[in-house]
């Protein structure tokens, strides 16, 4: 997630460079083939443009709607996931008489949180994450996920045995849930845990699971392919049609134009046609860099950051000693 107040036009344009460079050929061509070749009939009617560039327009901002819902509801997700975590980890430090099997109960979801981490930052071959553009900007940051290994991680939370189970089981998240699930059904089953106590706690089990569900469908359920691949070819459509259209237009201007430019005034069509067409390719490509709100890009949500910070809450609760800040914040963004 980007933190800073605003992203630099100098950032911005160096995201969204190569797109520049291509809009300037597009737009260069036409304007040879008319200017300098004759080839004066080369030319689109206007209102042909105009329809195109509306229907863009709506097909544009209906992507961004819908990629912004996805990151949106990711946040949500992330929310309650935190909040959640903080009342789990009090209700085992005061439901549960025996210390250390309340901690290891607490912190074995900071295990669960990890882990599913790492499932949302692994890599889908839908993902923006590996574009040229997004590799060039990725040199800025580092994703913790890619940086240190799960075991790693995971070794802090849970014992060694625990932790070979669920790294060795087809799906370690439900395996670790399903290890919380019988440490709070030993309990009910010793009497150290009521009826009452033990159904809240189940029931946050089964809100995990829920929120975990809801995590994975954002991640494996991309936006839909035939819209994204619709909204590529209206925009690119556009953008190759756009000085074509324009040609007529500003060489009508000739008539009211004196001095130096008097013959000329077909040459603007480069860079109005770039500015415009670059507001499309740059409204599709921020549109683009939303769909996969987990994928490592800068506007990701940041849930190493968010599971880093209810740790620390986590420890605090527990009367630990905060470990050093592992997840920091790098050229304004937060992963």
């Amino acid at each position: 997630m980007y933190i800073g107040r605003t992203y630099k036009i100098t950032e911005f344009l160096f995201w969204t460079r190569r797109n520049l460079f291509l809009l300037l050929l597009i737009s260069i061509v036409p304007v040879v083939l008319y200017e300098l070749l004759g080839l004066q009939w080369l030319v689109v009617p206007w209102p042909i443009v105009a329809f195109l560039g509306t229907a863009t327009a709506f097909v544009v901002g209906f992507k961004n709607q819908q990629t912004y819902n996805r990151t949106w509801e990711a946040r949500d997700i992330w929310g309650l996931k935190i909040g959640m975590s903080r009342a789990w980890a009090i209700m085992c430090r005061d439901f549960i008489k025996d210390r250390y099997i309340a901690r290891e109960i607490a912190f074995r979801h900071l295990a669960w949180l990890t882990l599913l981490r790492y499932e949302l930052r692994s890599k889908r071959a839908w993902e923006n994450i590996d574009k040229s553009y997004n590799r060039e900007y990725a040199s800025f940051y580092t994703i913790p996920e890619r940086e240190i290994a799960l075991p790693t991680v995971l070794q802090k939370y849970m014992s060694n045995d625990e932790l070979e189970k669920v790294i060795s089981a087809s799906n370690p998240l439900t395996q670790l849930m399903s290890l919380q699930s019988a440490a709070l059904v030993s309990l009910f089953d010793r009497a150290e845990l009521d009826n009452a106590r033990f159904f809240e706690l189940h029931k946050y089990l089964r809100e995990f699971s829920t929120l975990q569900a809801r995590s994975e469908k954002i991640k494996n359920f991309p936006y839909p392919r035939q819209y994204a691949t619709v909204n590529r070819i209206f925009v690119w459509l556009f953008c190759l049609l756009l000085p074509f259209a324009m040609l007529k237009e500003f060489n009508s201007f000739n008539e009211f134009t004196t001095g130096w430019m008097k013959g000329h005034m077909v040459w603007l069509v480069i860079p109005f046609s770039i500015i415009i067409s670059w507001v499309y390719t740059s409204l599709d490509q921020v549109g683009e860099s939303t769909e996969n709100p987990f994928e490592g890009s800068p506007n990701d949500i940041p849930i190493s950051h968010m599971c880093d910070h209810i740790e620390n809450e986590i420890r605090d609760i527990w009367g630990d000693a905060k470990p050093a800040q592992t997840i920091v914040n790098q050229s304004n963004i937060m992963m």
